[in-house]
């Protein structure tokens, strides 16, 4: 009897396993949800309360819409690959895409040329990655983690045209780069206000930010982002904006904090227009080899055109500050609109320190720069971090004067300076109360309030238990009020 039950369970598992098939929506310009892709083929999409499961592809047809619109999780048996045509619409608190089996993991998504993707708040994970061959796509405050390689192998999710919009995410620990481009798919993507942490788990010679050729007359732009390397893939940079094969490179990295990659800033190839401004650039140094990396700034160009605009930015503890190959040209400050203010700090390898390294036959105007960042310095002791002309005849001459640096002073002591530690916070974060502020609030980055707190003059402690991202902590009283951006780890 036992064996006569046995054959029968074997056997409707088997008719289970035949059953499941792919679906493909009507194309009769249908706007369905997952229940109704379920009511028309239960052996596609089965249904346990929010709990969906896919098993088998699923293909939305150009004509067909399909929304998410409830809290649901869709687990998605492996291998299996949700391509879009049409359009697809992900907007509810939280919706999750993962794997039936997290060692078994999906294909991911292809979304085809012409279909519209809107992706706000879900969680995408244990998948291959979002395939993007269209331009009308926005991703936007969504989780992007523990992905591999799938329906894309360059990049967790990878562009080709347009201006895709990809805002307050949070990419992690994926096997690929966070987000990537072909050489020549001429994208200018609006990239904003996204936590980019420890991506490329496979350790391959690729950045987390890994884009090609932009459209000629949009920029791309990289804007208050945090790009965070793991240290054990000591083989990821931070970004890379490559033109190998010609073509228009039109870019704007801006108020981004880049840290703990193999090198920070790299473009690579001719450039039409790209300024660098306001960034802070740290410790991108993870390689530990000079010969091979480890630039705050790299520019590398085999022929001289515009000047890449550096200005604003904060440049500690790389193995070289910035370096410049090829032909590559810039301008760090001038007497006209560039007000240079960038500063340097303990970028250096083998003993010495190299603020910048002009490795080029170009004159660079490098003028109004802290170039030893808390010290008041000599034009001898700027010299000493600054390659050029100076040190080799071949090499194009570097005009640093005027520059500037100081000890912070009594009359620069005003609120803009205040500031709390650590940051990167883990569990607390302290500061010493000098402006009498008696509120301290911390916000999400979509303006959320999530804590408000009572404060003391004097020195004060606050205890932090958030997930790892970016805050905003205002810091406030009945005069005044200085908001400060926070990284939990």
């Amino acid at each position: 009897m036992k064996k006569i039950i046995l054959t029968a369970f074997l056997t409707l598992f088997t008719c289970a396993i035949v059953l499941a098939q792919d679906y493909t929506t009507p194309n009769t310009g249908v706007t369905w949800t997952l229940d109704d892709i379920a009511a028309a083929s239960p052996s596609t999409i089965t249904i346990s309360g929010n709990e969906y499961t896919l098993l088998g592809n699923l293909t939305i047809a150009e004509n067909d819409t399909v929304i998410i619109n409830t809290d649901l999780t869709l687990f998605i048996d492996a291998d299996l690959l949700i391509t879009v045509f049409g359009t697809f619409t992900v907007d509810s608190n939280e919706v999750i895409f993962t794997a039936l089996n997290e060692n078994a993991p999906y294909a991911g998504f292809r979304f085809e040329e012409f279909s519209v993707i809107d992706i706000q708040s879900a969680v995408i994970q244990y998948g291959g990655g979002l395939r993007v061959l269209t331009e009308t796509f926005s991703l936007d405050n969504s989780v992007i983690t523990h992905n591999v390689s799938g329906a894309t192998t360059s990049a967790v999710i990878q562009l080709s045209r347009g201006m895709p919009q990809i805002t307050w995410n949070t990419i992690t620990f994926n096997e690929l780069p966070a987000i990537g481009s072909a050489a020549n798919s001429q994208v200018s993507a609006y990239i904003f206000g996204n936590y980019i942490s420890g991506n490329n788990k496979a350790n391959s010679n690729r950045p987390q930010i890994n884009l090609g050729t932009t459209m000629a007359n949009q920029p791309l732009q990289i804007i208050q982002n945090l790009i965070f390397g793991d240290p054990a893939s000591d083989q990821a940079g931070g970004i890379a904006i490559a033109n190998f094969v010609g073509g228009s490179v039109n870019v704007v990295i801006e108020d981004n904090i880049i840290r703990n990659n193999r090198y920070g800033i790299t473009i690579l190839g001719n450039v039409d227009s790209a300024e660098i401004t306001n960034n802070i650039i740290e410790d991108n140094n993870t390689q530990g080899d000079p010969n091979l990396g480890g630039s705050g700034i790299n520019l590398n160009s085999s022929t001289v055109g515009p000047d890449v605009i550096v200005s604003g930015n904060e440049i500690r503890r790389n193995l070289w500050g910035i370096t410049l190959q090829g032909s590559a040209t810039i301008n760090l400050g001038d007497d006209a609109g560039n007000a240079g203010l960038n500063v340097f700090s303990e970028n250096g390898n083998g003993g010495v320190v190299y603020a910048l390294y002009n490795n080029t036959a170009n004159p660079i105007s490098a003028k109004h720069n802290c170039w030893i960042e808390g010290q008041q310095s000599t034009p001898e002791q700027v010299e000493d971090v600054i390659f050029h002309s100076v040190d080799d005849p071949t090499l194009g001459e570097v005009t640093f004067e005027p520059f500037l640096c100081g000890v912070l002073g009594i009359a620069d002591n005003t609120v803009e300076n205040f500031s709390f530690y650590p940051n990167p916070v883990k569990n607390e974060i302290n500061f010493n109360n000098i402006f009498s502020f008696s509120t301290i609030e911390i916000y999400g980055i979509q303006g959320n309030l999530i804590v408000s707190s009572a404060i003391s003059e004097g020195q004060n402690t606050l205890p932090v238990n958030l997930s790892s991202g970016l805050y905003f902590v205002n810091f406030s009283n009945d005069a005044q009020t200085v908001t400060k951006k926070m990284i939990v780890e």
